[in-house]
C-alpha cells in the first residue's frame, strides 16, 4: 500500500512560548492535500480563539462555523472574520492543567488557482470548567498557491509544549 500522508514539519514551542505556529516553504510538487493536526494551550485564562493565515494574507477569508460549550445546551453559529479565518477554542490556564486542545485543519487542492477551501474539527477538554467544541467549513478568496501557514491566538501566546504538524497528502 502507498503511503498517502507524510509529515512535512513540525512546530513545538519552546520554553518562551511563541505567538504563532508558523510553517513557511510548504512544497508546491509532491503532494495535492495539506492537513494540520495540532496540540495547542494558551497562557490566558479562559478559552482562547484559534486562528489561521495563509501566506500572511489579512483578506480574502470567510467561513462559517458551529461552537458548542458543555455549559449551554444551545450551540452558536457565526461567520468568521475577513482578515483571519477562526478555527476554534482552545485551552489556556484555566482548564484542567497539562490538557492541550486538539485541531485537525484539512486544506485540499493548496497550489490550485482556484480560491482554497479547508474544514476544521476543534475540541478543548477540561476537567473542571467549559469544554469547547468547533467545526468551520472555510474558504481563503485568493487564487495564489500555499506556501505558508501561521496559527496564532486571538491573545497571549502558545504555551510550552504546544504542538503542531504539517502534513502532505498525495493522490496515490
Amino acid at each position: 500500500m502507498a503511503t498517502t500522508y507524510e509529515a512535512i514539519a513540525t512546530v513545538t514551542v519552546g520554553s518562551g512560548g511563541a505567538s504563532s505556529i508558523d510553517f513557511t516553504s510548504i512544497p508546491q510538487t509532491g503532494y495535492t492535500d495539506l492537513l494540520i493536526l495540532s496540540s495547542i494551550r494558551g497562557n490566558q485564562n479562559n478559552g482562547i480563539e484559534l486562528y489561521l493565515r495563509f501566506n500572511g494574507s489579512t483578506s480574502g477569508y470567510s467561513g462559517r462555523y458551529l461552537l458548542k460549550d458543555s455549559s449551554d445546551p444551545t450551540a452558536v453559529t457565526g461567520t468568521s472574520y475577513t482578515d483571519r479565518l477562526l478555527c476554534g477554542i482552545v485551552g489556556g490556564a484555566t482548564p484542567t492543567a497539562n490538557t492541550f486542545s486538539n485541531d485537525i485543519i484539512y486544506i485540499p487542492n493548496y497550489t490550485s488557482s482556484n480560491n482554497k477551501s479547508l474544514s476544521i474539527d476543534n475540541v478543548m477538554e477540561s476537567n473542571s470548567t467549559v469544554q469547547w467544541m468547533a467545526l468551520t467549513a472555510g474558504l481563503w478568496s485568493n487564487s495564489s498557491a500555499i506556501t505558508s501557514i501561521s496559527l496564532y491566538p486571538n491573545t497571549n501566546v502558545w504555551i510550552q509544549y504546544s504542538t503542531a504538524t504539517l502534513y502532505g497528502i498525495k493522490n496515490s
